[in-house]
């Protein structure tokens, strides 16, 4: 596991690299808020420890924008004060879990373990076609880190098309698993949402995702990873 340490003190993070790396992670660092934000977006990292004093930007702040990019990427946060505000606080903002310093190093991997357990848990609910991710729990989609503003309706056919990729579609077909309703020939209701859906999650140059079969309906054929 690729794990970010975004704490300022030098012995804490020391310590945290000896420990983590004895266990067979790779660690990356960084001693402020504004780097250890760049290494998150940039880097393939899988876990965060986050320090909520920071010189810059603080802990809170610096989760602000990491969760605005990558919301489902654990952050536990590490804190010095024993604070019950602080804590809610953090949760509140989004961290996965939070540690009191000190900390003994045993509890640290234990709630590292839950951490990665819970997240393989949400990949196990969630489809992907290329950089396009739904989250079949929260009922939410994205582009990369980037949110698709869909109705319930957009929703529920784009997941249709995901889970039957490169299989042709008929309207009837459509209607039936999205609308639970029998085809009706004058309707051209599932036009009208697939081209809604195509103007949100087709990509701006390349290959266009959903392909229309004429006089059949429709097919999704995902990006090769």
């Amino acid at each position: 596991m690729r794990i970010l340490v975004i704490e300022d003190e030098a012995a804490i993070v020391r310590f945290l690299e000896r420990g983590l790396e004895a266990h067979g992670h790779q660690v990356l660092s960084a001693d402020n808020g504004e780097d250890g934000v760049v290494l998150a977006l940039d880097e393939a990292i899988d876990l965060i420890l986050l320090d909520i004093s920071l010189p810059g930007l603080d802990g809170h702040q610096v989760l602000a924008r990491i969760r605005a990019n990558r919301q489902a990427l654990p952050v536990l946060m590490l804190t010095a004060r024993d604070d019950l505000q602080q804590k809610v606080s953090a949760l509140n903002a989004g961290a996965d879990d939070y540690l009191t310093k000190p900390f003994a190093f045993a509890e640290l991997l234990a709630r590292i373990h839950a951490l990665s357990r819970r997240a393989d848990q949400r990949e196990g609910s969630q489809l992907r076609a290329g950089d396009l991710r739904l989250d079949l729990l929260a009922h939410r989609a994205w582009v990369g880190e980037t949110p698709l503003d869909l109705t319930s309706r957009e929703y529920a056919l784009l997941e249709y098309f995901m889970r039957h990729p490169g299989q042709v579609l008929s309207r009837q077909q459509i209607l039936a698993a999205v609308w639970e309703m029998d085809f009706d020939p004058e309707s051209n209701i599932v036009d009208v949402y697939v081209r809604y859906l195509r103007r949100k999650v087709n990509p701006a140059d390349g290959m266009p995702l959903i392909t229309t079969i004429r006089c059949t309906g429709y097919r999704f054929d995902p990006p090769a990873t």
